[in-house]
């Protein structure tokens, strides 16, 4: 009788250990678990913006900067573009820059330089822009000209003039623009543009445009 009372005993310690190590590698394996989230990596959805700086076209009065690596006697800090459109630079004399592009004149000057140093890695870095210039006149607090210093709408031009007069016919917004041999005439209507119709017509400006305000 002893005997098989023991067994029994013997057989519940054993069937508890088993028990409790099987618990304890249950709870391991969920705490194992990586926790889920719902995080994306984006969740903003916003597309990387772009830059205007390499459609820059450069012209008269700008100022710029050229860097060529490792030869400071080549390189120059301020280069103002002259009225012919040409600067002076070392080695190439008058080199064309107006009506290029910054990476155009790069290219330009690091191709005219290899006939002197060996793989010459130059910079254009415009620093100062004069040429790019649009017109405010009429009905608006300071009428005048104004630099395109970076990409800018009707908008944001008249929003920079100070904004409409009182007395002015903000429906019949006018925008002249030298296309080629002829000018053309473009509308912008201020008041449906601020009441949120018709975006499409606060378009991007161009140096030369004049924007009449009656």
């Amino acid at each position: 009788m002893k005997q098989i009372v023991s067994l029994i005993v013997l057989f519940c310690v054993l069937a508890g250990r088993g028990f409790s190590q099987n618990g304890s590698q249950r709870s391991l394996a969920v705490r194992s678990v990586p926790p889920r989230t719902n995080a994306s990596p984006d969740a903003s959805g916003k597309q990387p913006t772009s830059t205007a700086a390499d459609e820059f076209v450069i012209g008269p009065e700008d100022v710029i900067q050229i860097l060529v690596w490792h030869e400071p006697e080549l390189s120059i800090p301020r280069a103002l573009v002259r009225p012919d459109g040409k600067i002076g630079l070392p080695l190439l004399s008058d080199v064309q820059a107006s009506g290029l592009t910054p990476k155009e004149l790069q290219a330009k000057i690091t191709e005219g330089l290899k006939a002197f140093v060996a793989d010459p890695n130059v910079s254009v870095i415009v620093t100062e822009i004069h040429s790019q210039i649009a017109y405010v006149a009429g009905a608006v607090g300071r009428p005048g000209p104004y630099p395109l210093t970076s990409p800018t709408t009707v908008m944001e031009l008249l929003v920079r003039a100070g904004g409409l007069a009182e007395f002015a016919k903000s429906e019949d917004i006018a925008i002249l623009r030298k296309e080629g041999d002829k000018q053309s005439r473009y509308r912008f209507n201020y008041k449906s543009f601020s009441e949120g119709r018709d975006y499409k017509q606060n378009f991007q400006l161009r140096t030369g445009d004049i924007v009449i305000v009656p």
